[in-house]
């Protein structure tokens, strides 16, 4: 009789052996069996599936405001009375993507000298990645929150990985901002890397950027000059190599971060390591000076205007739509003012930046002008 444990095993050899000749053998856009992987970096764009774009497709569209500085964010220490607080807040769009940078800087900013337990404010993307790594760090930490998951800000976000809108590109940085900025760029990159795994519900993902007219800059400077070497495999496609009527693409890869499935697992981690979350908004100086933690990292978001007297930080308004899913489309686009990305939750078309506006309602012209423009984008996509 042959051994239990061999046969089980040769039974999953030659299971895995199919699944995995059968991934190589699957076109690109081919429809996906029930736990296998989408294809997210396919060898050529030709053949990429539109996304099916009508009114009648929508399924949710939220409203979401991003804290935003002109001069970019803040990590940075201040006493209020004799509790030693670190700001780290003011991401801008790119909450998601430098949440784990700037909780390392801010971090290794207030963690070194420090005994006792530790607290952190707001339980968004940031706030968590702070409270993972000061755990990390050997420290006990409390988590105060005015609101838990999905109740966050951050879980507005669309969570592709890329620093998008979080300074003043029309100001001058500041070395130390700019040094700052590169260094939670790439922990960030990093961090996430090792995180791409369905329980957080992070993936790789290929982004197309188009154009109807030349680019303004090039692959080395604009948007893309101080991070460049976070952009594996960046280029311009040729015609004939891609399938938009645009007649300029740049294609990069990089990270999608999911918040529905993100937010939830990074705070059952929190609480898994120990860490306390107490549902209460600290609305006062007076408030924070009370708590006993007397190291405090701030990262309260928009929160910290009225909290901290920020009086730089503003809200830049967005709005998403989600249709439908479809989990043939792995990849995203960037066009003029609207962007997609394709989610399990949905696909989500964006592009509105509207600062300065605190107004959380829908707006329907807006999501009337984002589906049209959508649809002649993916309408107009052909075969090469």
């Amino acid at each position: 009789m042959m051994d239990r444990r061999i046969f089980l095993r040769n039974v999953n050899l030659a299971a895995a052996s199919a699944a995995l000749s059968g991934c190589m053998r699957r076109p690109v856009g081919a429809a996906l069996g029930a736990g296998m992987l989408p294809v997210n970096l396919p060898e050529t764009a030709c053949g990429l599936p539109p996304v099916r774009v009508s009114a009648e497709r929508e399924i949710r569209t939220v409203v979401g405001l991003r804290p935003f500085r002109p001069s970019g964010f803040r990590v940075a220490t201040e006493m209020v009375g004799e509790t030693k607080v670190v700001h780290n807040y003011g991401h801008g769009g790119g909450g998601i993507t430098l949440s784990w940078g700037t909780s390392k800087l801010a971090a290794d900013l207030g963690l070194p000298g420090h005994v006792g337990s530790v607290a952190v404010l707001g339980s968004g993307a940031v706030g968590l990645a702070t409270a993972r790594l000061v755990q990390e760090a050997g420290f006990d930490v409390t988590i105060y929150t005015k609101a838990l998951p999905p109740e966050t800000t951050s879980n507005i976000a669309g969570g592709q990985w890329f620093p998008a809108s979080v300074y003043d590109p029309d100001k001058t940085l500041t070395p130390e901002f700019t040094e700052q900025f590169k260094a939670a760029a790439r922990y960030g990159y990093r961090r996430y890397q090792i995180m791409t795994d369905p329980k957080y519900g992070i993936r790789w993902m290929r982004n197309y950027v188009l154009s109807d007219t030349p680019w303004h800059s090039p692959l080395e400077g604009g948007q893309f000059g101080l991070i460049r070497d976070l952009l594996p495999e960046i280029k311009e496609l040729q015609s004939g190599e891609h399938p938009f009527a645009q007649k300029y693409v740049r294609q990069y890869d990089g990270m999608i971060v999911e918040p529905p499935i993100y937010l939830p697992a990074m705070l059952t981690d929190v609480r898994i390591a120990g860490g306390k979350i107490v549902v209460r908004e600290i609305k006062s100086l007076d408030e924070v000076q009370m708590l006993p933690q007397k190291l405090i990292f701030n990262c309260t978001g928009l929160g910290a205007k009225a909290l901290f007297g920020d009086e730089e930080l503003t809200p830049v308004r967005g709005q998403l739509t989600f249709l439908v899913p479809q989990p043939e489309v792995t990849y995203a686009t960037l066009y003029e003012n609207t962007y997609m990305f394709s989610r399990r939750d949905g696909v989500l078309l964006g592009g509105t930046h509207e600062e300065g506006s605190w107004d959380l309602t829908q707006n329907i012209e807006t999501k009337t002008a984002i589906l049209k423009k959508q649809a002649e984008l993916f309408g107009g996509m052909r075969r090469c």
